[in-house]
């Protein structure tokens, strides 16, 4: 099937109050625009680098949502324009973010990544972490970055019972946030989780933000590295 075809399949399958992320990693200007004329606003990249580039070509009204590993001295290159950073993982990124949003007069969107997963090489913060995150002077002090939720990524695993239950722990961990720091927050309610392989599972879970690539785009060649 066409790039077309395989988006308006994925959307069809997409729950009422899931928001669909394609994810556009090493993906040309052309596949995006494809995608983007086919009615998808929401894109995601993993590289800084690759998002500013494609930004400055693409039209002004997508969304751009970080969802890689963000690097400290690459946020300068995403900070002016991101929509969400979905992968905070620890304070003293969190406090680079601000401090580059304040530069910018911007309050920018974040969600904190956990690590939800079996495999050691995902990165992400644990319940015990986060708290301290949330309860440091430092977070307190910030006036120019926002909490919105949570993310995480399962197990690479055909045991569709221990990724459901993955996605259920984040739901929990989102919980828990929710009622012991952002009560009555109405901005505090997305969970981003579920990608090509298991976004079902993820909405059954309670996702709101499922992070699609290879099912629109198929499958990547990473050999090609356009930025």
């Amino acid at each position: 099937m066409s790039i077309q075809d395989n988006y308006r399949q994925v959307v069809s399958g997409i729950r009422q109050g899931v928001r669909l992320v394609a994810v556009s990693k090493y993906k040309s200007v052309e596949e995006i625009k494809v995608v983007y004329d086919a009615g998808q606003r929401i894109f995601g990249e993993n590289k800084a680098q690759e998002m500013r580039a494609k930004h400055e070509v693409l039209p002004s009204d997508i969304e751009w949502h970080f969802i890689g590993h963000l690097q400290r001295n690459k946020i300068k290159y995403i900070i002016g324009y991101v929509s969400l950073i979905h992968s905070i993982d620890s304070l003293e990124l969190l406090e680079e973010v601000n401090k580059a949003a304040a530069k910018e007069n911007r309050v920018v969107p974040c969600l904190l990544q956990f690590h939800i997963a079996q495999e050691e090489s995902k990165f992400g913060l644990d319940m015990e972490q986060a708290v301290a995150l949330l309860q440091s002077p430092a977070y307190k002090a910030m006036q120019n970055v926002r909490i919105d939720g949570v993310m995480g990524m399962a197990t690479f695993t055909p045991d569709k019972e221990q990724v459901k239950q993955e996605f259920a722990s984040l739901r929990a961990i989102f919980q828990k946030l929710q009622a012991g720091y952002f009560a009555g927050k109405a901005h505090f309610k997305e969970i981003s989780m579920g990608m090509s392989d298991d976004y079902e599972l993820a909405m059954q879970e309670g996702s709101t933000l499922v992070r699609i690539g290879s099912s629109i785009f198929g499958a990547r060649d990473y050999s090609q590295k356009l930025y």
